[in-house]
């Protein structure tokens, strides 16, 4: 083996460089209570988190030099730190991080805005983790070994791509990476897009690689918000192109709150938001609010309302949870403004993701895993629209129209707040603390009123049952209410074309038109100031249930399981308490209470109500029944299609071959008050459920004789 050679061209650099002592005269001042502990825990803690602010309240210069050329500055504060006289400072190998954070605003570019300028300076992006890589080892310092003469090289390696020694002292240019005396760091991508509460419009969301190593891998996860100090740099093109990609090499990664805090409220937005919830009639406010473009619907927008401010989320004891999400479902004919309601919840809501129908995936539900470039070729989990959703509000149009298994994808987060993933041998769990609000179409494009609900939709029952609140939204022949529909849509449009005329064309609108703006379609409470209101009630409100409203609740779902006890069926289930608690704490949060009043279960008894007789009243008995959305059959069917099952199997059980006339089934269905349509409706039931089959025509036989 041949003489080992080192390049240590740094060691003259680090020496000289004039940020060293001011360093370790700030660290001395300002950091070596950190620094001690930091020494205490180290290696397993190896970095120090440094205010920028306290780097600029003791030097500017120095701060701004930072920000300018932080390559040169950093690897000065990292010698610094080497070099702070502390007790125990006895460490083998003690080279910790220093890493800053908290820049000044005007470092502080939206994704969208970082250009050519940012290149080699110190800035902070906030985004959303949508996608990483697992930890790989990254090669730091490379030992080569010259394969004629065996010499070897220690070079430190700063590009993406290995970079060997270009010639051997015998001439020789062909070397091996002797892996066992090289040194390899942790490694992570992270592909970060811009919070979606920030774009504007139809705008895309722009991404950034973020790229992080040694102690500062896997600090996010998929959906998190986070804050990223970095350097920007640039990533080679391929192909000897000119056009390079960039990147931003992570320096401080820090994962912010996730939930409606990302609106700064002054004390005077404070001000204004206490006096508007103290209004008398501030629910019907905020009903006008919502969607104001759109006539009607007085009951839904209050419901979407409450979702909006939501319940409150629990922790027992055992790590248990309760969710504190309202989920809301819209099924109603075309034409409804159904999705025009979505479009303008999506405006509202501080946090929001809307995805439609057939342009949907499961993977873009939930999370997928991927094998591409960005994963270094191996795979990597993408998180879809329910993690980058998390604390805000997912809003999903045309729902029956999505494959049955993309939306299975909901199941688990509807109830459990999170999505558990399985996929290319990667097995993790993504939270989706989402509220969910989707509209649907029925199944024969308009509703039937004699036919049930369930039977109408092409959603399954397990799904439906997931949703707080379920509405009906029916295109009724009437025609006082066409006449203020059409009404108030043509005045719509007519003061959207004098909008249009006064924006592009000069012309002033009238006195009367702009009363006439502010009266008809105008939303009651600012938008911004519903956004602050909202962001403000989720974040210092969490109302606490009276014994007055606990009786109200509990004489209410005791009420409705007493409706079923004498028929056999269930009005209702914990599903059905859970969610007027969440609508009672909503109720209470618009209101900005700290306590759930009588008035507040009175408005979640109501609006269930309504919602459960619309939706889950058996038309043959006009009585609430839950098994419509729980079993997608009504009691009275589940009820008939045993007494016919059991008819089959006696008959059956009395013939040598088995097999039962139709007509026999029929004969013997009518004493039990079951009239022929309805009995040849069930046997179609029970031969796709696999209990009967056909041997020939017009006669059955039991797959079971039990």
């Amino acid at each position: 083996m041949g003489e080992r050679l080192e390049f240590a061209e740094k060691t003259e650099t680090d020496a000289s460089n004039p940020f060293i002592p001011k360093f370790e005269s700030f660290l001395n001042e300002k950091c070596i209570k950190d620094i001690q502990r930091l020494v205490e825990n180290y290696p397993q803690k190896r970095s120090l988190s440094v205010d920028f602010k306290d780097i600029e309240l003791f030097d500017f210069e120095l701060a701004d030099e930072l920000l300018i050329n932080p390559d040169y500055v950093l690897e000065a504060a990292n010698e610094a730190i080497k070099n702070i006289d502390v007790p125990a400072l006895e460490l083998e190998n003690f080279a910790p991080h220093i890493r800053v954070f908290n820049l000044p605003q005007e470092q502080q570019p939206l994704l969208r805005n970082i250009s050519a300028a940012h290149l080699g300076k110190l800035i902070l992006v906030e985004g959303v983790v949508g996608q990483l890589t697992e930890v790989l080892p990254k090669l730091k310092i490379a030992t080569w070994e010259c394969t004629r003469c065996g010499n070897t090289y220690k070079i430190p390696q700063s590009e993406h791509q290995s970079k060997p020694p270009y010639i051997c002292e015998c001439k020789h240019r062909s070397f091996n990476l002797v892996a066992e005396d090289s040194e390899f760091v942790d490694y992570q991508k992270i592909k970060t897009q811009e919070p979606l509460e920030k774009l504007k419009g139809s705008e895309i969301a722009a991404t950034l690689d973020i790229f992080a190593s040694d102690d500062l891998v896997n600090q996010v996860s998929p959906g998190a918000k986070t804050r990223i100090t970095g350097i920007l740099r640039l990533l080679p093109p391929k192909d000897k192109k000119t056009v390079y990609g960039k990147y931003l090499e992570a320096v401080h990664i820090e994962e912010t709150m996730q939930e409606f805090d990302d609106i700064e409220i002054t004390p005077e937005d404070e001000k204004e938001i206490r006096e508007l919830a103290a209004k008398p009639d501030i629910y019907e406010l905020l009903v006008k609010s919502v969607a104001p473009t759109i006539y009607g619907h007085e009951t839904i927008k209050e419901a979407i309302s409450l979702q909006l401010f939501g319940g409150v989320k629990k922790i027992l004891p055992g790590e248990s949870k309760i969710r504190g999400n309202i989920h809301v479902l819209l099924v109603g004919d075309p034409g409804l403004a159904k999705s025009q309601i979505l479009t303008a919840v999506h405006n509202i809501a501080p946090k929001s993701i809307y995805i439609a129908g057939k342009t949907t995936t499961g993977a873009g539900i939930s999370a997928t895993a991927v094998k591409d470039d960005f994963g270094e070729g191996g795979w990597t989990l993408k998180a879809g629209a329910l993690v980058l959703a998390n604390g805000g509000i997912c809003l999903i149009d045309e729902l029956d129209k999505m494959d049955a298994e993309d939306r299975s994808a909901l199941h688990e987060s509807l109830e459990q707040q999170k999505i558990s993933v399985a996929k290319a041998g990667i097995v993790t769990t993504f939270k989706t603390e989402t509220s969910v609000l989707s509209a649907a179409n029925p199944k024969f494009s308009r509703f039937d009123q004699y036919t049930s609900f369930i039977e109408q939709i092409n959603l399954p029952p397990t799904l439906i049952s997931r949703f707080d609140l379920f509405f009906m939204m029916k295109d009724v022949l009437d025609r006082k209410k066409d006449e203020d529909i059409a009404k108030h849509i043509l005045k719509t449009h007519q003061i959207g074309e004098k909008m249009w005329l006064e924006r592009k064309m000069k012309k002033k609108m009238s006195a009367k038109d702009k009363e006439e703006l502010e009266r008809s379609i105008t939303p009651a409470i600012n938008l911004e100031l519903f956004k602050k209101y909202l962001s403000y009630a989720r974040q210092n409100i969490f109302p606490v249930l009276t014994q007055e409203s606990i009786q109200a609740l509990s004489d209410f779902y005791i009420g409705l399981r007493d409706q079923g006890r004498k028929e056999g069926n269930y009005a209702a289930t914990h599903r059905q308490l859970e969610g007027l608690v969440r609508l009672s704490e909503a109720s209470a949060r618009v209101r900005l209470s700290d306590v759930v009043e009588l008035k507040d279960t009175e408005r979640a008894i109501r609006l269930v109500k309504t919602s459960l007789q619309e939706v889950v009243t058996d038309p043959e008995t006009g009585k609430i029944d839950i098994d419509i959305i729980t079993s997608g059959q009504t009691h009275t069917q589940i009820t008939n299609l045993k007494k016919i099952l059991r008819i089959i199997k006696d008959k059956s059980s009395e013939i040598d071959d088995g097999m039962v006339p139709i007509e026999d089934v029929i004969g013997e269905s009518k004493t039990e008050g079951i009239d022929s349509d309805k009995v040849r409706e069930i046997l179609t039931k029970l031969e796709k459920a696999g209990d009967i089959y056909r041997p020939r025509h017009g006669v059955v036989k039991p797959t079971s004789k039990r």
